[in-house]
């Protein structure tokens, strides 16, 4: 991590290879979450989608992955979300954050997945410690 960060400063995005059926068999198995919505297009028919969907915390899992490829695991804090819409299948969603302040030792960012068509499916916070000795800069 950039020991210079600054509110504003945006973290190189993370782009997810297409979700597909196999990405959320295994992301299923990995999890334990074997809901039907996502692994059974039987079931997401009879509830009047068109195919099955991604998991939401499959999307957040992206989010760790932005994290942690920005900074070390064990430096980050906290991380919150909000789910906002589906990840359908053979999506391709690209995980972003920014810096919005630096407070106490630590980057405070926001964070989001969103898809090709521009809609955003999770939006959210992280904290981040910095790297020990820096100064802080407010």
């Amino acid at each position: 991590m950039n020991p210079n960060i600054r509110a504003g400063d945006e973290l190189p995005p993370l782009k997810v290879p297409p979700i597909s059926r196999t990405t959320l068999a295994l992301y299923a198995g990995a999890s334990g979450d074997h809901n039907p919505m996502h692994i059974d297009l039987d079931v997401a028919r009879s509830a009047g989608l068109d195919d099955v969907f991604a998991h939401g915390m499959l999307s957040m899992a992206y989010l760790g992955r932005l994290l942690t490829g920005w900074t070390r695991q064990e430096n980050i804090r906290a991380l919150a979300v909000r789910f906002t819409a589906v990840t359908p299948l053979y999506a391709e969603p690209v995980c972003t954050g920014t810096v919005t302040a630096i407070e106490d030792g630590a980057a405070h960012l926001d964070v989001a997945v969103t898809l090709a068509d521009g809609t955003t499916t999770l939006r959210g916070t992280a904290v981040v410690d910095l790297p020990a000795g820096r100064e802080d800069d407010r």
